[in-house]
């Protein structure tokens, strides 16, 4: 894309050496909005790029992966402070116009003396071209990157979104992803940006779940560089560009939950007749997030019974004998009734498949909602049992 430059190369800060430390660099201060974490343990990075964006420009994202400079104290801020710093000097740019971001082990001082070192190494690897070797390097237990781009017309001019993002485990996001980055070359003010960027997240970031776990270094960042003349100021333009948004944010949350660690199967649970949304958010959540409900999935058991219980139990209004349950489009569950083993079979067949859609009709009203959850297999607790070792 027109005006963004990027690198990734290894610094040593994971212990498997491969790259580590990646830079999105733009030829011009884009215009920056970002979603953060609402954990309420937060990376020093967050709390250092939550007072960067306040003047509304970027023009330089540095991430690291390997160490989350999270519980570091006053440490952590400076160090995030010096790696900021020390890419701006680099770069020839202000400091103001640097983000920094972190992924990886909690409670861990940063090497700084090989940031020291590789910072400015880094910088003369950027290149249109190393797009790849960034989305590579900002990866911790993920086992492919994550990037998509879409294009879009308005009135007679092409407009392109791209996305790149990592996560694949603590993901319970709440306002953001693990890590995501947006750039685009359209025109378009800080607020209407962070507007855009907050819809967006609701419908897909915000709609998905891998462990339940909320990561403290939780980073949702775009940047518009205006480079391709687009400008994104009334209502047609803002509705066509959040169109194409909607669905590089949806496209890289479908990717995070599809590469969750150990993951086999994707899921959609979609929760519809519902007295309220908040009613078909809760049911929703409660079913994505129920370990009893993966571990059926994984074992290919249409076990219905868990997937009704963590409705029940969710804080939303039902009446069992009102609900439907359906697993793509084979019922299992008829206004509260089992339909028989003929259906179960059935059903058992369609658990086989790697996406799955279940439908749970509460039949009380007319609101509906969804979550993209994965399933639970052996591999989730290897992964995370041997993270440090």
């Amino acid at each position: 894309m027109k005006g963004f430059k990027f690198a990734g190369i290894p610094a040593g800060i994971k212990k498997n050496g491969g790259k580590d430390l990646g830079l999105i660099y733009c030829e011009q201060p884009a215009v920056v909005a970002a979603l953060f974490t609402r954990n309420k343990v937060v990376a020093a990075p967050v709390l250092l790029g939550k007072e960067k964006i306040k003047n509304g420009f970027c023009q330089a994202v540095l991430v690291n992966s390997g160490n989350a400079n999270c519980f570091t104290g006053k440490k952590g801020i400076e160090d995030a402070l010096s790696c900021s710093k020390i890419l701006a000097k680099s770069l020839g740019i202000e400091d103001d116009l640097v983000f920094v971001s972190s992924t990886g082990v909690i409670g861990v001082n940063l090497p700084m003396d090989k940031f020291e070192k590789e910072i400015p190494n880094i910088v003369t690897q950027l290149s249109f071209d190393h797009l790849e070797d960034f989305s590579d390097a900002i990866l911790t237990t993920d086992t492919h990157r994550k990037v998509i781009k879409k294009n879009g017309i308005i009135e007679g001019k092409k407009f392109s979104i791209m996305g790149i993002a990592k996560g694949s485990g603590m993901i319970r996001p709440d306002m953001a992803t693990m890590l995501a980055f947006i750039c685009s070359d359209v025109q378009i003010s800080a607020k209407d940006l962070k507007l855009s960027l907050t819809r967006a997240s609701a419908k897909s970031f915000n709609r998905i779940t891998i462990d339940g776990d909320t990561s403290t270094n939780d980073t949702l960042l775009a940047l518009a560089n205006n480079t391709s003349g687009v400008k994104i100021n009334n209502f047609e333009s803002e509705e066509i560009f959040q169109k194409v948004l909607d669905n590089i944010c949806f496209q890289l949350a479908k990717m995070v939950v599809q590469d969750g660690e150990g993951a086999t199967k994707l899921v959609q649970i979609i929760v519809k007749g519902a007295l309220t949304k908040e009613d078909a958010f809760k049911a929703s959540e409660a079913i994505a997030h129920s370990n009893l409900v993966k571990t059926a999935i994984y074992g290919e058991d249409p076990n219905w019974g868990r997937i009704i219980a963590a409705a029940g139990r969710s804080g939303a209004h039902v009446v069992p004998d009102q609900m439907d349950l359906l697993f793509d489009d084979q019922p299992l569950v008829i206004k509260g009734n089992w339909m028989g083993p003929e259906a179960e079979k059935k059903t058992a067949q369609i658990m086989k498949n790697k996406e799955i859609i279940i439908t749970l009709d509460l039949n009380l009203g007319k609101e509906q909602d969804n979550f993209l959850f994965c399933d639970f297999s052996e591999n989730y607790v290897k992964i995370n049992a041997e993270y440090r070792s």
